[in-house]
This record gives C-alpha cells, structure tokens and sequence, in this order.
C-alpha cells in the first residue's frame, strides 16, 4: 500500500478480516431524551468500550499484522503518541510477540501511560510539541531496530480505523451522516473511505476544538496550518494535535464534508456530562467533543434530510480523578 495516495474499501475490508478475531465489534447507544431535545435520531458508536479503551486498538493491530505479512524478522515498533495509539499499539504487540517503544509528551494523562505500561511497552517521554515528538521516536527506532508506527499518518492504520464504518453501518444502514472527533485525520479518512463506498450519500463530519480551524484549509483546498504547528489548548488531550497528516490530508479533501463543527471546553465537558449521566458510559474529553457536536447550533441548521446522524465516542480513556469539571 506503500505507494498509493489513497485507499479503498477493499483496503478497510481486509482490515476487517485482519483484526476481527482480537477487536470488540463495539455496541451503539441511543437517547430518547438526546433525540427529543435535539431533534434529530443520534446513534452512539462506543468506541470507548473497544480493546484498549479506543478505537485506536483497530489501526494499530492491522498496522502491525500487515507489517509482520511483509517481514516477519522486525525486532519491534515504535510510535508516538498522548496515549490512545500508544496503548492500541502496545496491545497490538503483545499480541503479535513484539516489543514495543512509546514516545509520550510529559502533558500525557497518567492513566494512559500507566496503562501503555501495562501493555508491556517502554514510555519514553519527550517535550509536548510535534518536533519533539518526531525526533525522539527516530531517535528510537534508530537505536533499537524497530519500525515506526504513525498513529494516523499510515495507509494501515487508516484502513483500520476505517472498520468503524463498515460495522457501524451494518448496524444503523439507515445513518444520514457522521460525526467524527478529529486528531490528525486517521479516523474520519478511514471513516468516510468505507462510509462512502458503501453508501455514497451519506456524509461525513470533522469535529474539531477550537484553533484547529480546519475548514478554511478544506474551502481553500489547501494546507493553510503554520509551520511549526502548535498544541491546541484543549481538555481534549485525545484531539489535540493542530494539523491534519500528510497522508491523511489529500483522502479528507476529497471524501470528507467541508463544514466543520468546531467545540470549545465548555461545550466539550456537556458533552461528557451527558454521556456519564444519561447514558451510563465513561467517555474521555474528546468523545465529549462528538456528543458536544451533535448538541450545536450548526447541527440544529443542518439540512432537514439528515434525520439520521452517528457520533463516535472515540474513547473513554480519561482520568477520573481529574475530571474536567473539577479542576
């Protein structure tokens, strides 16, 4: 896959192939009170229930399988990570018999290091800049043989994430649109891939905190981040990263809806409260972002015709002893 620009439905289809003997085929949700007071049918993916405790475990075990078909004699893998591809890759290790290294910015939650740990894989930390980041990791997998792993910047991860789609549409077929938090792009590219192919109409939502300001780039049809990029200040550690990937970049502009939802804290942590009170499930900032999405203004406009909308809860990896509303 290497050498191609873009992938496509059979690319997320052999992804399901790869992983469905090791990943949850997650649950969906839904609210009458949600829907009745926000007018639509909302449709919950529970990603946070996955392997791992994100949707992450579904990219990173088909990055790494896929890699062991094309050569079986890699020490280990290597990434970066704030801490749901680091933990979803150090899984998918174990599981395939590699060892495995995370490089973490020190801004990293606790609970997400901790975990990766578990998993069996070495914590690197590092400054929380994407600089930093980049260069630690090589500096990594120079020293100890290992491949790199991009938590969305790969052809493999983004088919796998893209299995999300696949699933959630055999269960909902009837969706009109989704809402996706976004990082650097692999989940909605993998996403709107498989969504697309499957049912062409359907569309395809980034959602974003505040700074990332992704639609300019979209309605421009061009990469308009600064460079360096910086951190967004977001509870939402999960989507914090300002750009979109190189990779994953030229796949959302050509499948991914061109309106953005773009959520601030405040709007983020109603997100989550609504999940924890009314729904029972334990969802981190950046799925609280999804849920904060569907409760917006620019969701309340949208057209009529899309009665129908899923929203992935990306992850429910969050530390609760530091719940956003406490601090």
């Amino acid at each position: 896959m290497s050498g191609k620009l873009h992938i496509g439905i059979n690319d997320v289809l052999k992804a399901k192939s790869r992983i469905r003997q090791f990943v949850h085929a997650t649950p969906v949700f839904t609210s009458s009170t949600f829907d009745q007071r926000y007018g639509r049918r909302f449709y919950f993916k529970a990603e946070n229930l996955q392997k791992t405790g994100s949707f992450k475990a579904r990219g990173a075990l088909n990055a790494v399988t896929a890699l062991l078909e094309s050569n079986r004699s890699i020490p280990g893998v290597v990434t970066h990570s704030s801490g749901n591809h680091g933990q979803a890759l150090a899984w998918a290790a174990q599981i395939r018999g590699l060892k495995c290294a995370v490089v973490a910015p020190n801004t990293s939650p606790t609970v997400k290091l901790d975990a990766i740990r578990g998993y069996g894989a070495d914590v690197v930390i590092c400054e929380p800049t994407p600089i930093s980041r980049q260069e630690t990791c090589d500096r990594v997998a120079n020293d100890k043989g290992y491949h790199f792993v991009p938590p969305y910047d790969d052809l493999d991860v983004i088919a796998g994430q893209g299995t999300i789609a696949v699933e959630f549409l055999e269960q909902i077929p009837q969706l009109d649109a989704i809402l996706v938090p976004t990082s650097g792009g692999g989940m909605v590219a993998g996403i709107a891939v498989a969504a697309k192919s499957i049912k062409p109409d359907i569309r395809v939502f980034i959602v974003e905190p505040n700074g990332k300001d992704v639609e300019r780039s979209l309605v421009a049809g061009e990469r308009l981040w600064p460079n360096p990029p910086r951190v967004l200040d977001t509870i939402a550690d999960g989507i914090r990263l300002q750009q979109l990937g190189h990779v994953t970049w030229p796949i959302i502009q050509e499948v991914v809806d061109k309106q953005v939802f773009t959520v601030n804290n405040e709007q983020i942590i109603d997100g989550m409260k609504f999940a924890f009170e009314r729904m029972k499930l334990v969802v981190e900032a950046a799925s609280g972002a999804g849920v904060a999405a569907a409760m917006s203004e620019r969701m309340h406009n949208m057209d009529a015709s899309i009665c129908h909308v899923g929203v992935i809860l990306c992850g429910g990896n969050t530390d609760i002893e530091h719940l956003p509303w406490y601090t």
